[in-house]
């Protein structure tokens, strides 16, 4: 999950050679501080997984954020979950 210092922290990892990929709830912030990847979820301040209790609903948000991972080329890349 990511904040603003959360998104500069997985950037200097990143410059260190380990991927990281953050989960957003506000867009606007990752495209100001531009983490590596991110990817924006339209949950309540919260829940950047989204519902409690809906294991299937966090597992396809988990799936989409490792998705990243796998894009070609150099960020940062924000994608919209959903």
């Amino acid at each position: 999950m990511c904040n603003q210092a959360v998104c500069l922290i997985a950037a200097e990892i990143e410059r260190r050679g380990i991927a990281t990929v953050c989960v957003v709830l506000l867009r606007e912030i990752a495209e100001k501080v531009r983490p590596p990847r991110a990817l924006a979820v339209p949950f309540p301040h919260g829940y950047p997984l989204g519902a409690p209790n809906d294991a299937q609903q966090q597992r396809e948000v988990m799936e989409a954020a490792l998705k990243l991972l796998e894009r070609e080329g150099r960020g940062p890349v924000v994608e919209d979950f959903m």
